[in-house]
């Protein structure tokens, strides 16, 4: 089979080697939140870890290797297929840590709702991209139909942070894709109006994080132990850093959940805040380099998936950093290519292979 010369030559090699080599960091890091003080470290979650890249390596190359336009005819017959894994997690589900999230799979446990940011973008970009720029909120109601279901199956595991993440990413396309102002504001408030409706539903437990979100030292051995904890290990961290496998907070188990939603604070422990800066500019120029895939897309399609692929990495960025350091609730969001956890990793790379593809193809539409 002959290759088209112009996709080697326009292959996106920036935002490939910069996505594995955050999770290579990853796995360093992981490997490091498993050691305690008194036991050797494990290398079981950070071997298991590198698995799951090699994995996601080959799902992102086949991601663009295939022309992503062939996915806008497969659109809705892949979204039919994901809102039933979804709903399929709430009766035959693994249920850990109080919610359903995950399907026993025999060899490993998969998360739907980590493939349903990814599926509900592209049916989005497929359904937006026929819509005419500067449409109004009356012409929302298929797209609000197809978030619906998705939104209300994550929602019963119950997953309020993957929920509004997928809200926001979800708003992230559909302003991209046009929508008027007016209607845009109107959309707002009347979000925020149901907020209240909205609180009567959440678990007893999603009620104390938001209440304790505003002063974590209130109830700093109950629901505010894991922002505490996270904002001493960062803190400790000072400049430089105690150094690699050193993190006191981490070694001695205070820092909960430290390989997965806390890893962040793993890393800035160990590396200060010289450290942290560059993790962080290496998150910003990930983002500038798929705005730019965004920027450079040739067709309005492609423009809406890179939209919704950049919007995935961005939120889960910010929600995560914002939730480690006490800025935002603790709402159970990974940090990307960085946090344990194989769904996680496996659709980040996806979702990088499809901004690859996108950009390998701005030259031969």
């Amino acid at each position: 089979m002959q290759i088209d010369r112009r996709l080697v030559t326009s292959f996106d090699w920036p935002l490939f080697i910069l996505s594995i080599g955050l999770a290579l960091l990853g796995i360093m890091t992981i490997y490091s939140a498993t050691c305690s003080a008194d036991e050797e470290c494990s290398r079981y979650l950070a071997t298991k870890q590198s698995y799951w890249l090699v994995i996601g390596m080959v799902l992102m190359v086949t991601a663009f290797s295939v022309d992503y336009q062939r996915l806008n005819r497969w659109a809705y017959p892949i979204y039919g297929a994901v809102v039933i894994l979804l709903a399929l997690v709430l009766v035959i589900g693994i249920t850990s840590g109080g919610s359903q999230r995950w399907l026993d799979l025999r060899f490993f446990a998969f998360q739907p709702s980590e493939l349903a940011k990814l599926v509900l973008v592209l049916v989005l970009a497929k359904t937006l991209c026929y819509y005419e720029p500067g449409y109004s909120l009356t012409a929302l109601g298929v797209p609000l139909m197809l978030c619906a279901p998705v939104l209300a199956l994550v929602l019963l595991q119950p997953d309020l942070g993957t929920a509004v993440l997928i809200f926001l990413i979800a708003m992230v396309v559909v302003v991209m894709s046009g929508l008027r102002l007016r209607s845009l504001l109107y959309f707002t408030v009347a979000v925020i109006s149901t907020l209240p409706v909205g609180w009567h539903f959440l678990k007893p437990y999603q009620k104390t994080r938001i209440w304790t979100f505003m002063n974590p030292e209130s109830d700093p051995l109950g629901a505010g132990y894991h922002v505490v904890q996270s904002k001493i290990a960062i803190g400790s961290g000072q400049l430089w850093g105690k150094g690699y496998l050193q993190g006191s907070q981490n070694r001695l188990e205070f820092l909960p959940e430290q390989h997965t939603d806390f890893v962040f604070s793993v890393f800035a422990e160990e590396w200060g805040f010289s450290g942290c800066l560059l993790l962080l500019t290496g998150y910003a120029l990930l983002i500038l380099l798929a705005l730019r895939v965004v920027r450079r897309a040739q067709d309005r399609f492609g423009v809406l998936l890179a939209t919704g692929m950049t919007a995935i990495l961005f939120w889960q960025f910010t929600i995560n950093i914002g939730m480690v350091t006490g800025l935002l609730p603790v709402v159970g969001i990974p940090l990307p290519l960085i946090s344990y956890g194989g769904s996680s990793l496996v659709t980040t790379l996806v979702a990088v292979g499809l901004l690859i593809s996108i950009s390998m193809r701005r030259n031969t539409r």
